[in-house]
């Protein structure tokens, strides 16, 4: 058996097996499952006015101008640093809002194309980072937890992180583009 056939057996396999396993303790999970269910429509209802919140602040950043600006101030940081300073837009939208730093992606891989430096660093930031304003304020608002405290200036340092470790290793192993 080859691994593609047994990887395309794998999702009917496990849901057969939850079946099966259902089955056999007498139990209603139906129940269970509209529960659930139930508690997730709740939940989300509570996240409508954190996530309106986010979207009209990112969109009044984008309309002002002011992404723009802060990139062209941050240019040297980026230098210094080895960012590439094409990556700048993307990364002022990327902690704060996954549509527009999937805007501002795919605007710079029409730009600079995606098989140079910068949209390779660009792919592997999008690849391995998230919005953290989003996930930050996601949790929060379902979590029981009220005080942050050190939560936000660790996601921004892991943010950080990631970006310039995702240049390192395109820097390293794709040092002209590809």
């Amino acid at each position: 058996m080859t691994p593609e056939t047994l990887a395309s057996l794998l999702i009917p396999l496990a849901v057969t097996a939850a079946g099966a396993a259902m089955l056999s303790k007498k139990k209603n999970y139906f129940d269970v499952f509209v529960a659930g269910a139930r508690d997730g429509l709740k939940n989300s209802v509570n996240l409508l006015p954190t996530l309106l919140a986010l979207t009209v602040a990112l969109s009044m950043l984008s309309a002002s101008g002011a992404d723009k600006l802060l990139a062209d101030v941050l240019k040297p940081v980026g230098d210094a640093t080895g960012v590439p300073t094409e990556l700048l837009p993307l990364l002022l939208t990327r902690p704060v809002s996954g549509g527009a730093s999937g805007a501002a992606y795919l605007d710079l891989i029409g730009r600079v194309g995606a098989d140079s430096l910068p949209g390779l660093c660009a792919s592997v930031i999008m690849g391995s980072s998230d919005t953290l304003l989003y996930v930050v304020s996601v949790y929060f608002s379902a979590a029981p937890r009220r005080t942050t405290r050190h939560t936000l200036p660790v996601c921004v340092v892991v943010m950080l992180v990631c970006i310039y470790v995702s240049c390192a290793v395109c820097r390293a192993f794709f040092p002209q583009g590809v």
